[in-house]
């Protein structure tokens, strides 16, 4: 899609991520496994968690999360940013 991330904006996201998978809790459902059935080549290998990170630049805290999510390992590197924009279904494309 259009919206841009700045790689700050990546990385809160992330670190929130993975805060709550650290802790074992999760926020309207989130963090939640990503099972990657598009099969997206990502910069760390998986298993994987899927956030999501809002266009207002507020970091997500429940409700609607809106199209785009960045991907983290369970080691909490950061893997990727994907989206539903753009997709068919409830499929994703991978952000560039």
């Amino acid at each position: 899609g259009s919206q841009y991330y700045s790689a700050a904006a990546v990385n809160a996201a992330s670190v929130r991520a993975c805060n709550y998978y650290k802790a074992g809790t999760s926020v309207g459902g989130y963090p939640h496994t990503y099972n990657n059935y598009e099969g997206f080549t990502f910069a760390y290998s998986g298993p994987y968690q899927e956030f999501p990170i809002l266009a207002s630049g507020a970091l997500y805290s429940g409700g609607s999360p809106g199209a785009d999510r960045v991907i983290i390992n369970t080691a909490c590197k950061q893997a990727g940013t994907i989206t539903h924009t753009g997709a068919s279904g409830n499929n994703f494309v991978k952000c560039t």
